[in-house]
């Protein structure tokens, strides 16, 4: 089959992987210069299968009450049986991505920065009864988790400020972080090798469904992109792998047996066009990354793994040799200044005093779609020929945790059976639920 995806972010690059590994003709369009240039460039990079439930969503005010009555409305939602079934679902989704990462680092030797570990910082007595509710849920789902006192969080953690006030934590029995762009270059590499190829400064105008499915896209590169008589690059995007070829102007008409949208905040305008009008809400976050200092006199000035403050919903994740705080995401979205930087950099002063080096911090921000139930969407669009692959970050705080495991799934159904290379386990999860006939 001829298929097209759009969006080389964490999940076009794992879906253009999985479907060239089961023999698909797989064309990417980005309209970036590279992989990971948009909502996966600089997040947290936290993979873990717990943290595909909202069981760490604090309560919220009466709904309507200022800017967080949207997420009142949705803490409502994440509640009702319907809900609660289809969360079962993404975690059983989230448990099978995370064995498929692990095949395909063995499979593909796929080496990038990661690290082991995921702790759940709880600051008060209080923080731990707000969340008892999700930790019974966790158990009945026999979700592995360990509840740790201070000096065990110190234990797990040694670079744990042992002054500041901590009641404890939460250890996930699953969970590691890891730099999401590395790690999208090189699948990107794995699936050229099989004969993907990527067409980036490219952005898709149109879809119209069917058997095939039309796409029309156009070349274009940015001013900042193109100086004069040169291609020269965003200082933030790497250069592509040479398989985009400069396209005549204008808008080109392509066509394909399928098209999976990948395209993040993309994708509003295209499925709006194809009649699919969902209440989506655009989610902004933020992150600082920097070196770590390494001091001889004390080597655990940085985090160990991944952490994440609960009461403060910020999250600290150890990037290879630098370290990383980033926010969970907000409707809001804010300008990339000292002032709105502030709790992040307050976040890391707390746990970790002195542990970057402040002079090579980098500043980002990236946004993502998310529907009213925080679920993903993923499937059939119920149009011919176009298939979905959004929102995976509503829930799982990264959406790398689901990416691995969505991409394998929507190949294998787009396949209509074929396996993709270095999938052990043939038995799929169960993804019904979770596609766009819940909001039919």
């Amino acid at each position: 089959m001829r298929i097209a995806i759009i969006g080389a972010g964490v999940a076009g690059v794992c879906s253009a992987y999985e479907l060239a590994a089961a023999g698909h003709q797989v064309t990417v369009f980005e309209r970036r210069g590279s992989v990971a240039a948009e909502g996966s460039f600089a997040t947290g990079g936290h993979i873990a299968p717990a943290l595909a439930l909202p069981w760490l969503t604090p309560s919220f005010p009466r709904p309507g009450a200022g800017p967080l009555g949207w997420q009142w409305q949705r803490w409502r939602s994440q509640r009702k049986p319907a809900a609660l079934e289809a969360q079962d679902r993404v975690l059983h989704l989230a448990r099978f991505s995370h064995e498929r990462l692990q095949q395909l680092r063995r499979h593909l030797q796929l080496d990038h920065e990661r690290a082991e570990g995921q702790l759940v910082l709880l600051r008060q007595d209080k923080d731990q009864k707000a969340i008892q509710y999700g930790l019974e849920r966790l158990q009945r789902l026999d979700m592995p988790y360990r509840l740790l006192d201070a000096a065990q969080c110190l234990a797990v953690e040694p670079g744990l400020n042992p002054e500041i006030a901590l009641h404890g934590g939460v250890q996930l029995g699953l969970g590691e972080v890891g730099n999401t762009r590395q790690f999208c270059h090189l699948l990107r590499s794995e699936a050229q090798r099989l004969g993907a190829r990527f067409r980036f400064h490219t952005t898709v105008r149109r879809l119209e469904a069917g058997s095939p499915a039309r796409l029309v896209h156009e070349y274009t590169p940015t001013d900042e992109q193109l100086g004069p008589g040169t291609h020269q690059l965003r200082r933030t995007e790497a250069p592509d792998a040479g398989d985009t070829q400069p396209a005549p102007p204008g808008p080109q008409e392509e066509r394909f047996d399928a098209v999976l949208v990948c395209a993040g905040t993309g994708a509003a305008p295209l499925l709006k066009a194809l009649g699919l009008k969902l209440r989506w809400r655009e989610l902004h976050t933020q992150s600082i990354t920097a070196p770590l200092r390494v001091l001889e006199a004390h080597p655990h000035l940085g985090p160990v793994a991944g952490l994440l403050d609960w009461q403060r919903q910020v999250s600290i994740s150890r990037i290879g040799q630098r370290v990383r705080v980033a926010s969970l995401p907000s409707p809001i979205a804010l300008e990339l200044k000292a002032s709105t930087l502030a709790p992040l950099h307050q976040a890391l002063s707390d746990w970790f005093p002195g542990a970057m080096q402040g002079g090579q911090v980098q500043n980002w921000q990236g946004s993502h779609l998310a529907l009213g139930d925080g679920l993903p969407l993923l499937g059939a669009s119920g149009q011919a020929g176009i298939w979905l692959n959004l929102a995976q970050q509503s829930l799982a705080h990264s959406g790398w945790t689901l990416a691995c495991g969505a991409a394998a799934v929507l190949a294998r159904q787009i396949s209509g059976g074929t396996a993709a290379q270095g999938a052990q386990d043939p038995t799929l999860p169960d993804i019904g639920g979770l596609d766009i006939g819940r909001w039919a």
